[in-house]
């Protein structure tokens, strides 16, 4: 079965007055998939939310919907007329109406019972049935979104756009609230484009997600991918957490570093004996009492089956590690490591 392009975004410009926010972005999103632009405060990532939905004009490029264009210098196509969804980070839900009341309200075209019919079906399958009658302050944050979600989804929107929508929920709630929505999203079959600045999100929903970087994008690939095989700096420190150690090209595929040997399929370029930085991630370091490389831990966190220890080694560079929690090492206390990266990843040094 072949799929088509809902979202086509060509080399997209965007400014506020002189300050020019998004520079020749393009992406596309096809027919049931699920991507995120990703990046600090300030890349430019709610300002392409805001063009997709037709509330911002282009400078340059333009954005296709269903391949009809609805955003071109000098046209933008209204945002009621885009069969565009979306979803707040406030989840922007109405007080003084229940929620079946809040999932229908958009419904103009429905008489009341086939809106309340489309609105119980929604919130069966965002697992809301028993809370139909309920208001707003009366449900959790969780549920809230949950509600928005689904409000968002009743007009059957070819695109749905969400904006940061489980940055006001805890950390627990959230991973699991994006699993939940990705679920349903794909039950559905309905395209969506996620903005957020947190990693955990876009993993947990996405298909693909694009890096931004002072309003343009700097790597589009899967979460994978850009976790184990970042295209530049910005990506390979923007995504988890990794420090750079030097090491010296012994051949297009292997670097010497001070842990040891670190090999993989993509070849370099640079001649044999340049001095790289290379990415250390701390599932990269695992601990080894018979291992030869011996490493003081300075500071320590615990995040419940393993514990993230930052080491130092005999050079005086410092890495990240995770150890399985129930081996507890005090700070200060000398351990043995080894190196299991099955990826290689270094960029030019920086003079």
């Amino acid at each position: 079965m072949t799929t088509h392009e809902v979202l086509e975004v060509h080399d997209i410009v965007c400014s506020y007055g002189d300050r020019r926010v998004v520079s020749g972005l393009s992406f596309k999103a096809p027919e049931g998939s699920l991507v995120c632009l990703l990046g600090p405060s300030g890349c430019g990532k709610t300002t392409v939310l805001r063009a997709l939905a037709g509330f911002h004009d282009l400078d340059k490029g333009e954005i296709r919907l269903g391949g009809r264009i609805v955003s071109k210098p000098g046209f933008t196509l209204a945002p009621e007329q885009r069969r565009v969804g979306m979803v707040f980070q406030d989840h922007a839900l109405f007080p003084h109406l229940r929620v079946r009341e809040n999932i229908s309200f958009g419904l103009y075209r429905h008489n009341a019972e086939d809106k309340y019919a489309l609105a119980d079906e929604l919130l069966e399958q965002v697992g809301l049935s028993a809370l139909s009658d309920r208001y707003p302050h009366e449900l959790s944050g969780g549920q809230q979104q949950r509600v928005a979600l689904a409000r968002a989804l009743a007009p059957k929107p070819d695109l749905l756009l969400m904006d940061e929508p489980f940055s006001n929920l805890d950390v627990e709630l959230r991973e699991r609230l994006g699993y939940d929505v990705r679920g349903i999203l794909k039950e559905q079959g309905i395209t969506s484009v996620l903005v957020t600045h947190d990693q955990q999100d876009a993993f947990a929903l996405s298909d693909k997600v694009g890096v931004m970087h002072e309003g343009r994008i700097m790597q589009w690939d899967t979460p994978y991918n850009l976790y184990h095989e970042p295209s530049d700096r910005f990506v390979a420190n923007f995504i988890g957490e990794g420090v750079f150690l030097p090491g010296r090209l012994l051949d297009p595929v292997t670097v010497e570093t001070e842990l040891g040997r670190v090999s993989g399929q993509k070849g370099y370029h640079w001649g044999t004996g340049t001095v790289l930085d290379v990415l250390i991630r701390p599932d990269d370091i695992v601990a080894d009492p018979n291992g030869t490389v011996a490493a003081q831990i300075v500071r320590k966190a615990f995040k419940g089956a393993e514990i993230l220890y930052t080491l130092r080694l005999g050079s005086g560079a410092e890495v990240l590690s995770l150890f399985p929690s129930h081996v507890n090492h005090n700070v200060g206390e000398t351990v043995g490591i080894c190196l299991q990266a099955d990826h290689l990843v270094a960029f030019a040094r920086d003079d």
